[in-house]
């Protein structure tokens, strides 16, 4: 659809050379947004620019590394936790493409979370970088506990993404147990009245939708839908602590 409106306002001005500029345009500017077709990776659906699908999946792999290696040990099932996330996203073939690739540059390299963080938010849209963080600490997870050193060390990471305190605060609740949870979940205090509990919960609950986070990659919708129901379950349980209907 670019392409042709982009080539009539090409005509319009510059006849029929700026007509063939225009499509030429248009057409690049189609394949950008996907209606040329797109591969169904991450970057393909929630990226706000062009970049290099490889580019963006070495990135990530690279945050996983850094969480991974936080509190001085590599758990096996944190690696296959990694593992099975790109497996089922990029299928086997590519994804030991990708580790490969990473192990190279890893050898080289000295991973920069600050230069990683920079370059994703240049990249991608604030709903896309909660799941980021929600998926760090499913990582974190894997091994049946999040330590102190992996939060923080993701703690880290939210603020060179830009994330604000009490985002981070939502998801990290969802993986680390404490009194009051379900508020930190729905960004509130325990001293919150029963209306901003209820505007609390709408205002989450459009946040983390699933629709918020547009993509084809059904490992980003997974999370995107654990995330919700995190939010319904929060709600949940201080309907019932209080009373609610």
């Amino acid at each position: 659809m670019i392409k042709w409106l982009a080539a009539i306002l090409g005509y319009s001005f510059f006849r029929f050379p700026g007509a063939i500029l225009g499509f030429l345009v248009g057409s690049f500017i189609d394949n950008l947004t996907g209606s040329g077709g797109r591969a169904k990776t991450i970057l393909g659906d929630l990226t706000r620019q062009n970049v290099s699908p490889a580019d963006f999946e070495l990135n990530l792999l690279s945050l996983c590394s850094i969480v991974i290696k936080a509190d001085g040990t590599v758990s096996k099932r944190e690696m296959d936790y990694v593992q099975q996330y790109f497996v089922s996203t990029y299928g086997k073939e590519k994804a030991n493409a990708i580790f490969r690739t990473f192990n190279d540059i890893n050898k080289k390299h000295e991973i920069s979370a600050r230069r990683i963080c920079a370059y994703l938010n240049q990249r991608t849209r604030y709903e896309v970088r909660l799941q980021l963080l929600h998926f760090l600490f499913g990582i974190a997870q894997a091994d049946g506990s999040v330590s102190n050193p992996e939060i923080n060390k993701i703690r880290e990471i939210a603020g060179y993404l830009r994330v604000a305190l009490r985002d981070f605060e939502s998801i990290m609740a969802m993986f680390v147990q404490s009194a009051d949870n379900a508020y930190k979940i729905l960004e509130i205090e325990k001293t919150a009245t029963d209306e901003e509990i209820k505007k609390a919960y709408r205002t989450m609950a459009k946040k983390y939708h699933p629709d918020r986070v547009n993509t084809e990659d059904e490992a980003i919708k997974k999370g995107a839908e654990e995330k919700f129901k995190e939010v319904q379950k929060a709600y949940e349980q201080i309907q019932k602590e209080r009373g609610l209907n």
